[in-house]
Formats: C-alpha cells, structure tokens, sequence
C-alpha cells in the first residue's frame, strides 16, 4: 500500500511542479500572475481536444503549451504593457479560462484520451527494493518535470538572462539602467509560465485522469500559486513541496477507495486545508526574520520608464 501511495504522490504532484516552476520564473520577472488555474484549464483542454482530433498526445502536449503560453500573453499586454493592475489581471484570466473551457468543451465530456506516454523504467534503478517500481517506474512527463526544475533553478542562479530575470524582479529601473530589457523579459517570464502551466494541465487530462470534465484542475493553479511561497521562489524547493502536497492529495484518495469512516468531503479538503496551514506558516516564518525577506521587491509592481 505504502509503494502505491508513493507512486501516487509523485503522479499528483507532476501537474503542480509544472505550474508551480512556471510561476516561480514569472515572479522572478516582478509580475504576480493569478491566472494559473485557469492557464491550467486552458492547457487540459486544447491538449486534449487536439489528442483526440489527431490521435497524437504529443501534438496536444505541444498545442497546450502555446495555447495556454499565448493565453498568459493577455496578461502580460495588460499587466507590462498598459500597466493594469495584475491581481485583477490574473483574476480576469482564471475566470475567461474556466469559462471558455466550460463551454467548448462540452462535447468532449465523455471520449477517452488516446493512450499516450507510456510508465519508462529507469535502467538499473527501477530494480531496486520497495521504492525502485514507485520512483522510476513514470510516466516521461513525471521526469521531465523535475529536469525542468533543475534547469529553471541552474537558469535563475546560473546564467548572466537568469540574473537579469532577477535583476528585473527586484529593480528594473537599475536593471534598464543597465541596458536589460525589461518589458521583453517580462513577456518572456510570463510567456513561460503560462506554458508551463499549460503542460501541467495537459498532465492531468492526458495522463493523470485522461478524460475531459469542466473544471478538472480543482483548484491545482491555486495551489500552485501556494507553493511558489513555500519554495521561496527557488524551483529546488518547488519539487519537494510539489511532491509533499502531491502525496496529501494521494492520501485523501486512497482513504477514500479505501472507505475509511471518513467523510468524502473532509478527505477532498486535506489538500487546500494543508495549503491553508503551509502559508500561514510560511508567512510566520517570514515575520521573525525582518530583512530576509526574498519576495522579489517589485513583485507586482508596474515599472514604466522615465523620460
């Protein structure tokens, strides 16, 4: 039981590191992007509608992730170019994509996913003991997920864009200074956190529940939008918070099949009740240890250049 709930974990916890990576890079860049869940949506269902037409999941991989990517590029007209508030930016985009989805895909409720991306054992490591069939026996997408986090974090930390990413997120009137575009790093940032999000939709209705139902992310985007404070905006720290509110999801689903004498709607609300506990915590942290702080210090804030 204890190897399936592992395996579990790490199949939940895909789409949220997907998303939660994607965010990271756009608050990096200094803009709050609140749309995540409905990117998400977005992404679940063009790569699922294009699945299903063409019978090709990886051509629905790539058609979520520039749908959802050209998606978030609203945002970032609004928000980095005409200077809109990005809360209610965001908000505007969770709405508009929950909405669309909601109606276009109503007569794909019910058609099954082509079978696509295929569990790869891991040479060698797959054979070991217990946790050897839960870790490396996932699906490509499971493995590129946490490549990608490596590369977002070795990108961030160790390359002179990434340090321009982070100059633009913390100063862009000094990073301007400097000769950084900053409105062309924003769109980027934001163009890739959309994409990312959009893939991390594309998992669920591909992989981990490969069917479309209206709002299937269930709130994923929010709690990814959580995990970018859990992680300190470092993608590193992305993957274990992604994996332990992957493995709180699992749990509640397993008890659930189970029928432990729990009540169904108290075990579907351990996760955002965990995602509750996590940020209160996070922010009280964050309060006994004044100038620590590593928010981006322009982190929603509109920058338009001077003269």
């Amino acid at each position: 039981m204890l190897e399936m709930l592992i395996a579990g974990s790490i199949a939940s916890a895909t789409p949220l590191l997907y998303a939660t990576v994607g965010e990271i890079m756009t608050e990096r860049s200094g803009v709050l992007n609140l749309g995540v869940e409905g990117m998400m949506t977005v992404g679940a269902l063009t790569g699922f509608a294009v699945a299903v037409m063409t019978g090709n999941s990886y051509l629905g991989l790539t058609c979520a992730l520039f749908g959802a990517g050209l998606l978030s590029l609203i945002h970032a007209f609004l928000c980095v170019t005409l200077r809109a508030n990005q809360i209610v930016s965001g908000l505007g985009l969770t709405i508009f994509g929950l909405g669309s989805t909601g109606y276009l895909g109503q007569s794909l409720i019910g058609k099954p996913a082509p079978a696509a991306f295929q569990k790869i054992s891991l040479p060698y490591l797959s054979d070991m003991p217990f946790l050897g069939p839960a870790f490396f026996q996932q699906s490509p997408l499971v493995y590129l997920g946490i490549l990608l986090a490596v590369l977002a974090f070795l990108f961030l930390f160790h390359t002179r864009t990434g340090l321009s990413l982070r100059a633009v997120g913390e100063n862009p009137g000094a990073a301007d200074m400097a000769g950084v575009n900053v409105f062309f790093i924003r769109y980027a940032a934001i163009f890739v956190g959309g994409a990312l999000s959009g893939l991390g939709g594309a998992y669920v209705s591909l992989v981990y529940t490969p069917f479309w139902t209206e709002n299937m992310i269930a709130g994923r985007g929010w709690i990814a939008i959580a995990l970018v404070i859990f992680a300190s905006w470092d993608p590193r720290l992305a993957i274990a918070g992604a994996f332990l509110f992957g493995g709180v999801d699992a749990l509640a689903t397993r008890l659930q099949a189970l029928g432990v004498g729990v009540p169904s709607y108290f075990l579907r609300m351990l996760p955002y009740a965990f995602t509750i506990i996590i940020l209160t915590l996070s922010y009280m942290k964050r309060a006994k240890q004044k100038g620590l702080s590593v928010v981006p210090a322009s982190l929603t804030v509109p920058y338009e250049r001077e003269g």
